[in-house]
């Protein structure tokens, strides 16, 4: 979802809440907050607070605020879904440090990471690792066994937010099922909530995650009967939330980095829908990507495969937007229902 970038025009100078000054250990007579904006969700701004060290070097983080509930969810899980990646590949995004409520306005919340400073794609070294690079990097690294657990799942341990629709991860062994009910099911009944029933829509979803789904995406199909392996998923990757910038302030090398993101334990291909859907990766950039981290067998149905996992996000934009979003939706289902479903 289209988000504000970090480097915008910094207004005047503010206090810094006692919460964050105790999250991030800093001294508040020598550290300042400034405002940078908007924030990624209708209801957050963004801030760069900025601390004198006791070694005269300055230290600079990033931090989101909103209000509310919803603010409180997202930030939750951005937080777990920026580190999940950064554990993987530490050079792929910022690291947060931490979220919570202002002591001071406790209906408040926040979000800080590392400060990201973005610069035009120009400056990127040739040297530093691409962003296909990274992303195989990521997507061919299993997922963390969660708490209480023997194996890898697929899910997440906290709720995630896809633009403002807070997402539900309980963990599930089979990715054909989380698919169905934690993604498919799910966002078509917030899309009714939003828009209104409507029967078409309802059968074509209800048809795809009970026959398409399972035909695509079980493990007994996928990998000639072996199966998919979780993976960190940034999970809202689009253009707009990838850039070429300097994470942190000791200063090195610009290169490829993502934010915002909402991460889920899942299929590698998963990734591709969204990625797809808004354009801006090209054939050069699946081509690196896919020589380090192969197609999911059978080759034959990636297409089909990545088609069905954009549709979540065109049904996630009709929940939110309505409008257009559904006729893209219908028309990915048509095709899926009419090769697989019948």
């Amino acid at each position: 979802m289209p988000r504000t970038f970090r480097n915008q025009h910094i207004r005047a100078a503010m206090k810094l809440d006692p919460a964050v000054i105790k999250l991030l250990n800093l001294d508040p007579e020598t550290t300042t907050v400034s405002s940078a904006g908007g924030g990624g969700c209708s209801s957050a701004s963004t801030s760069k607070i900025t601390s004198k060290l006791v070694d005269g070097t300055e230290k600079c983080f990033f931090m989101k605020t909103g209000k509310g509930k919803e603010a409180e969810v997202m930030f939750a899980g951005e937080h777990a879904s920026l580190n999940a990646i950064n554990q993987a590949v530490p050079s792929l995004c910022p690291q947060s440090f931490g979220h919570g409520n202002f002591s001071s306005q406790p209906s408040t919340s926040y979000l800080v990471t590392d400060f990201l400073n973005l610069t035009s794609r120009s400056a990127a070294k040739s040297t530093a690792p691409s962003l296909a690079t990274k992303l195989a990097q990521l997507h061919t690294t299993p997922a963390p066994i969660p708490d209480g657990y023997d194996k890898p799942m697929f899910g997440f341990p906290v709720t995630t937010c896809c633009g403002d629709t807070p997402q539900e991860n309980g963990y599930k062994s089979s990715w054909a099922e989380f698919y169905a009910e934690n993604r498919l099911r799910f966002i078509l009944r917030r899309a009714e909530k939003s828009n209104g029933s409507d029967k078409e829509l309802h059968n074509l979803v209800e048809t795809t995650a009970s026959k398409v789904v399972p035909r695509l995406l079980s493990h007994e199909h996928l990998n000639g009967g072996k199966g998919i392996t979780p993976v960190v998923v940034h999970g809202d990757l689009w253009s707009g939330n990838a850039s070429v910038g300097i994470i942190g302030t000791k200063g090195g090398d610009a290169e490829d980095v993502v934010y915002d993101s909402s991460a889920c334990y899942a299929h590698s291909e998963y990734e591709l829908g969204i990625m797809k859907m808004f354009g801006g990766f090209g054939g050069s950039f699946l081509k690196e990507y896919h020589e380090l981290c192969p197609k999911t067998e059978p080759v034959g149905e990636y297409e089909d495969r990545v088609k069905l996992y954009e549709l979540y996000h065109h049904l996630n934009h009709y929940a939110m937007f309505g409008g257009g979003y559904r006729s893209g939706a219908v028309s990915i289902m048509k095709n899926l229902v009419k090769k697989y479903g019948e």
